[in-house]
């Protein structure tokens, strides 16, 4: 019994590896600071970082995380992991609680399981923070990574100008791409915000595309 327990809490603290090493990839993409050492964790020195010995569960309230944007360190977001598979609204208000007394108004809640109708509810009620909800199985893996996801650029603000004047467009004359799309998730995009999305062409070496998050 204690074998099989032990293989469980190792898999388990695997899956977690895996989805935090996702997470950090995201969060440099969306320019937060995030050290090589992080994105390139083995997952012996990831279970060594949090002191976790093979048949131990790891308490997931350690990977509590705080990042600051590269070129704005005033700007932060919280990652957390509650330890519950479907946080209640006692532990929502626990995080939301942290963020005000930080003055921190980003955050990330990586979730066993989808939030139930009361704590989503509750969520959306919130509007003093930007609260973004993922579950594990949408981060065990990087989909910018996948050989069929081409490549995203998100342009700043003076670039989106310069694109609109460049071509005389209005905002929506641009393809759209969805709020709830893996890719604007991934990114933290927001609605106005403007991809770029470079494909490979066998004639032209490569097609380039814009799209507006809608």
């Amino acid at each position: 019994m204690d074998d099989v327990k032990g293989e469980l809490n190792d898999r388990r603290t695997h899956r977690l590896f895996r989805v935090r090493t996702t997470l950090m990839k995201m969060l440099r993409s969306r320019k937060y600071l995030v050290l090589d050492t992080e994105t390139k964790k083995t997952f012996s020195e990831f279970r060594n970082d949090y002191q976790v010995e093979p048949t131990e569960a790891l308490d997931k309230t350690k990977l509590l995380l705080l990042v600051q944007q590269v070129d704005d360190p005033s700007q932060q977001l919280y990652v957390f992991f509650p330890e519950d598979e479907r946080p209640d609204v006692k532990t929502l208000t626990l995080m939301f609680e942290l963020m005000h007394e930080k003055g921190v108004s980003n955050a990330i809640i990586v979730v066993e399981k989808e939030l139930s109708p009361f704590a989503r509810k509750s969520l959306a009620g919130i509007s003093e923070f930007k609260v973004e909800v993922f579950r594990e199985d949408e981060l065990l893996i990087d989909i910018t990574e996948h050989e069929l996801v081409p490549k995203h650029e998100v342009l700043s603000r003076g670039e989106k100008a310069q694109l609109l004047e460049r071509y005389t467009l209005k905002d929506s004359q641009l393809p759209r791409m969805y709020v709830t799309d893996p890719i604007t998730r991934y990114f933290g995009l927001r609605r106005g915000d403007v991809v770029k999305i470079i494909r490979s062409s066998e004639t032209a070496g490569r097609y380039v595309t814009y799209r507006i998050v809608y």
